[in-house]
């Protein structure tokens, strides 16, 4: 039977809607939407790639709980509030996923509070940074 583990980072809104940051299942690792508060001030940014920053840095901290890393991100879901933010979201997000390349889906959906500006999930299988990867190209 499979051990799951469930991260918890402190976060009140984790305790209030019942969630974790984090759930392992065997290799597969999926992380919570997560936005870019920094975890220690409570403060969330004014600039959205300042809040982009802290969302990686928010999930990273995450992932290395169990042993894993961006690296191993298969999938991404990247949630933006305002669609004229989302080039420089994205030009952001693909210098942290270079060479990692995972699927990707982008909204921009109205957040919980205005005050987000951005936020992420993602799914990642533990192994993933090191395993033979194939890539193919259609075009």
């Amino acid at each position: 039977m499979s051990t799951i583990v469930k991260v918890k980072t402190g976060s009140k809104f984790e305790e209030i809607a019942s969630y974790s940051r984090l759930v392992e299942v065997d290799n597969w690792i999926f992380v919570s939407n997560t936005a870019g508060r920094n975890p220690v001030t409570q403060e969330i940014p004014e600039d959205v790639i300042e809040q982009t920053k802290q969302v990686f840095a928010n999930i990273e901290r995450a992932l290395a709980t169990v042993d894993a890393s961006l690296g191993d991100v298969v999938m991404s879901r990247v949630f933006i509030q305002n669609p004229e933010d989302t080039n420089a979201v994205m030009e952001f997000i693909g210098t942290q996923f270079k060479g990692v390349n995972p699927a990707t889906t982008v909204t921009c959906p109205p957040l919980g509070s205005t005050v987000y500006k951005v936020e992420l999930e993602v799914t990642a299988y533990r192994g993933a940074a090191k395993a033979d990867v194939q890539e193919i190209k259609l075009a």
